[in-house]
């Protein structure tokens, strides 16, 4: 026991205590506890939105999902979904389109020594800053000074590609175009600030021994650091796909509410979030069941494509 106490003082190891040991006993309880409550809390809401939907549910069944028509007329009521779920897809498709580049160029730039610290770390805050802004702020912003700024911009494309069905429609103040944009704009500081995040909590070892290899500083960057934080950077973009589906204000006041399909990124259109936030107030009887069976499509589609996240980071992990 002598020699075993010496070689621990002289190794610098010393025997963990049993109030240690509880105590870490105790952390751990306690973070299992909070993660089903967490789960708990998540399951309950989805239960609740399904419940609330249920008569929805009962009258349309699955043909709610690909209806085209929403008509809340008392006496004619009917609800359709497709619209609404197209809306949501491809003005969240549009945002990350250009939120991903620019989000993880970014974190790149602020991530690396390109610029001195004492520039880096202003422009930090300012793109984290950008999260704080209220989604209405954003909203009506866009309205009186991104849509006319741009509207020369939509015009010329319609001029010169309104052949091609994309850019078909005669560009207005509100569409689907406009709404993915201010979509970019907010979910950007959310790709940014967790990818350079990412980046910046890998070990140095990585980028010593690849530069020590004989490797340059851009292989090192795309081919060593870039695949190493890639978890990271794919949990960031997910969180801002979860921000862009699920935006309300802002995209209520740049999309335009029209209840159609068009292949045109320059036609006004309707998301899921924003029916919601436009209807709900007013909404009786089987239109509030219509409005929860529409949040539970949103609510089921986050959790695919998260689920699907999952999957490619596992997949990218294996290879």
């Amino acid at each position: 026991m002598a020699t075993e106490a010496s070689h621990s003082v002289k190794s610098g190891f010393q025997p963990r205590s049993s109030t240690e040991k509880t105590l870490d006993k105790g952390f751990i309880w306690l973070t299992r506890i909070l993660a089903l409550a967490v789960a708990a809390l998540l399951l309950f809401i989805a239960l609740t939105v399904a419940i609330r939907a249920m008569p929805a549910i009962q009258e349309y069944g699955l043909g709610f999902l690909f209806s085209k028509e929403w008509n809340p007329v008392e006496g004619r009521e009917k609800y359709g979904a497709l619209p609404i779920i197209y809306g949501t897809l491809v003005s969240s498709a549009i945002a990350l389109f250009f939120a991903i580049p620019l989000g993880v160029g970014t974190a790149v730039f602020l991530s690396e020594d390109f610029l001195p610290l004492s520039v880096r770390t202003p422009l930090v805050f300012l793109v984290e800053l950008l999260a704080a802004i209220p989604s209405i702020v954003y909203g009506l912003w866009g309205i009186f000074v991104l849509a006319p700024a741009i509207a020369p911009v939509l015009e010329g494309l319609h001029k010169n590609f309104g052949w091609i069905p994309l850019f078909s429609t005669v560009p207005g103040n509100r569409s689907m175009l406009i709404a993915g944009i201010i979509l970019t704009i907010m979910i950007l500081p959310i790709i940014t600030a967790i990818s350079r995040d990412s980046l910046a909590s890998l070990p140095p070892d990585l980028r010593q021994a690849s530069l020590g290899l004989g490797a340059t500083r851009w292989e090192t960057l795309f081919r060593v650091l870039l695949p190493a934080a890639f978890s990271g950077i794919v949990g960031g973009i997910m969180l801002a796909l979860g921000r862009a589906m699920g935006e309300t204000m802002a995209v209520t006041l740049v999309i335009g509410a029209s209840n159609t399909i068009s292949p045109s990124l320059l036609a006004p259109a309707q998301t899921i979030a924003s029916l919601l936030a436009l209807q709900f107030a007013e909404a009786r009887g089987l239109q509030v069941a219509a409005l929860m069976y529409a949040g539970l499509v949103l609510f089921i589609l986050t959790l695919i494509v998260n689920v699907f996240a999952d999957l490619i980071v596992r997949q990218v992990k294996k290879f």
